[in-house]
């Protein structure tokens, strides 16, 4: 059977019979899990197991933890981690040491998938709630520091997401609560805020971001062909491409109308994460199944999905603390 073009996620620690039913029968590509879903090691590892019964596969299962504010596994039973931006001047080993580290945490809990990194630009005007997620002000520099982070996570056996595509640096508003507008041309957009993702456009999984840019499209660019299109042309992404949420408020009409206008506009799959299996229903209808061109891209990043690289935890930990000391 082939798969719903969509990532779901559920309400709670443990997987209620009602979801495990539900997912069964709309067989979701895969998960996404928030911090109301964790508790302890043992039960999110249950909580893992318990997803891919329920679908019959080694679905992926994906989470954000970037660190600082969006960090979804958390002390006493996951270390802490700083916000990427606070860290990016220790470089490049430091970067694939942290992430690599986060990467080795999600494994050890049957997570193979980590929303990270991060690569918009950032600027003065960035909205706080992005801004110090970012990896710095320089496209090169966020690119050379994106790779270290993706290249931890895929040594770690966890496949990288970049986001936000095509870059939400510019963005002044906090795309949970409202539609950012960006007004910059295409040449400012091209040279700038696309840069560092054009840098990882060989990387096999990436989202989208909720901002009008209106060079480009008056549509949202979750639902904007002309948006995916330079996602895929001039950014030259051609991995799986999944909306950001889009039970966010940035977007217009109801959840199965933005699953519609996003799978239309090119999207490879839908991120649906508040858990409400009621309103995920009309969603997966809207959605519909993966076509093949989605299947291909998708088959392309789980082949990446390898068993983790045997490590000294307690070594990469003493190595990476002795690099990020001096900027603390």
């Amino acid at each position: 059977m082939t798969s719903a073009t969509i990532l779901g996620g559920i309400a709670g620690t443990v997987l209620t019979a009602d979801e495990a039913a539900f997912f069964r029968e709309a067989d979701p590509w895969g998960f996404i899990l928030f911090g109301r879903n964790v508790e302890s090691p043992d039960q999110l590892r249950r909580l893992t197991d318990d997803l891919r019964k329920a679908v019959g596969r080694d679905a992926l299962i994906t989470v954000d933890q970037e660190g600082g504010r969006v960090q979804r596994l958390r002390a006493p039973h996951w270390r802490d981690w700083p916000a990427p931006l606070s860290q990016a001047n220790a470089g490049p080993r430091a970067m694939w040491l942290r992430y690599h580290l986060i990467g080795q945490e999600l494994r050890a809990v049957g997570i193979d998938s980590n929303c990270a990194p991060t690569l918009d630009v950032a600027q003065d005007a960035t909205h706080p709630f992005l801004r110090d997620r970012c990896l710095g002000t320089d496209p090169a520099r966020i690119a050379q520091l994106g790779r270290a982070a993706a290249q931890g996570m895929l040594d770690a056996g966890v496949l990288p997401v970049v986001k936000h595509m095509p870059g939400h640096g510019r963005a002044q508003a906090d795309s949970h609560h409202d539609l950012p507008v960006v007004d910059a041309d295409a040449a400012d957009l091209s040279a700038l805020d696309f840069a560092p993702f054009r840098a990882l456009a060989d990387l096999p999984l990436g989202m989208t971001a909720h901002i009008r840019f209106t060079a480009l499209d008056d549509r949202p660019a979750t639902a904007s062909a002309a948006v995916i299109d330079a996602i895929r042309r001039d950014i030259g992404f051609d991995g799986l491409l999944m909306t950001d949420d889009i039970t966010m408020n940035a977007l217009p009409g109801s959840h199965a109308d933005r699953a519609r206008a996003s799978v239309q506009a090119g999207c490879d799959v839908v991120l649906h994460c508040n858990g409400d299996i009621a309103q995920m229903r009309p969603v997966v209808e809207a959605a519909g199944a993966m076509g093949p061109d989605a299947l291909h891209r998708a088959d392309a990043a789980l082949a990446l999905r390898h068993p983790p690289q045997a490590a000294d935890q307690v070594a990469l930990l003493a190595e990476w603390q002795d690099l990020t000391r001096a900027i603390a």
